[in-house]
């Protein structure tokens, strides 16, 4: 299983099949700049199929499995640029871990890139509602009876991290100019001095507290009831901070986990042109129903 099908048009690129065998054609030195949430290893299921490294038995067996992708976003991505991966640690369980804690996915994603030469080059660490996960998972960390009965078993909730890496070497083309806008929760911002620095000061803090988690692909799109819903779309602002930050209109920006293409959703959006690969037969479907509603926006926009 290489490429299934392919739909391939001005702004964008979308395959379905493998992403390790399709990133094998691409050409070196290529990318501009990529962004992607991968599998979290087992924590959830999207399909059944031996090739989704969601299936793997082991963090072990899917580090191996991850490390071959991984090997290609380095030969692929122009030399000085950049390659950001949407994350967060794991919560383990006493059935599948033998004790409940966390593990660090996190670390272990930066350990693998730094492996096949990457230079660790930044983070941002995302805010998430610790009341939201508590209602959605029932984790026993988060429960107030816990913490009642005994907290050395209570813990705080697990944010998510946008973690950037860097293939070494000279950017040929250099990402440069002021920041034009703000991405995120509007009603947090506020224009003190220039506006470009105002947004940097937002956007070089540590932590993203004003990113809006129901921002997602998901939420926005005109979905038919026999749509599936992907069980951890990508916020749609981070997606944007991302592109506005390391990337120039029309760079070619990888999404090796497509999903249902929130990544090429705000690339097309913001005037980028954009290749996305994607296994699940479904998830690639709605990916190019919304690639192909982005496509018309834009056309919409222009004409006016």
């Amino acid at each position: 299983m290489k490429v299934v099908n392919q739909i391939i048009q001005d702004s964008f690129s979308a395959y379905h099949g493998d992403c390790i065998e399709v990133s094998k054609d691409l050409p070196d030195n290529s990318i501009h700049y990529s962004i992607f949430s991968p599998p979290f290893a087992s924590l959830y299921t999207y399909s059944n199929s031996e090739r989704d490294l969601g299936n793997c038995k082991t963090n072990e067996e899917f580090f191996e499995h991850f490390g071959f992708l991984v090997q290609e976003l380095f030969r692929v991505t122009m030399p000085g640029r950049l390659v950001s991966i949407h994350c967060m640690n794991l919560p383990t369980s006493k059935c599948r871990d033998g004790y409940i804690g966390i593990s660090d996915f996190r670390g272990d994603i930066i350990r693998l890139f730094l492996k096949h030469g990457f230079i660790y080059a930044s983070e941002v660490c995302i805010w998430k509602d610790p009341v939201v996960a508590m209602q959605r998972t029932k984790a026993l960390g988060l429960l107030h009876k816990q913490l009642a009965k005994d907290s050395c078993m209570s813990r705080q909730g697990i944010p998510d991290y946008l973690v950037t890496m860097r293939k070494p070497g000279v950017n040929p083309e250099p990402v440069a100019g002021e920041l034009t806008y703000f991405c995120g929760d509007k009603n947090t911002f506020k224009q003190t001095k220039k506006l470009s620095i105002d947004v940097w000061q937002r956007y070089a803090s540590p932590i993203w507290m004003d990113i809006n988690p129901s921002n997602t692909l998901q939420k926005q799109s005109v979905r038919e009831d026999n749509d599936e819903r992907h069980i951890s779309p990508l916020q749609l602002d981070v997606i944007e901070r991302g592109l506005q930050l390391w990337s120039n209109p029309n760079d070619i920006i990888l999404s090796p986990f497509m999903g249902i293409g929130s990544e090429g959703f705000i690339s097309i959006k913001t005037g980028r042109r954009f290749i996305g690969i994607e296994l699940k037969e479904s998830y690639f479907n709605q990916a190019v129903k919304n690639l192909k509603r982005a496509c018309v926006e834009v056309n919409k926009k222009n004409l006016f």
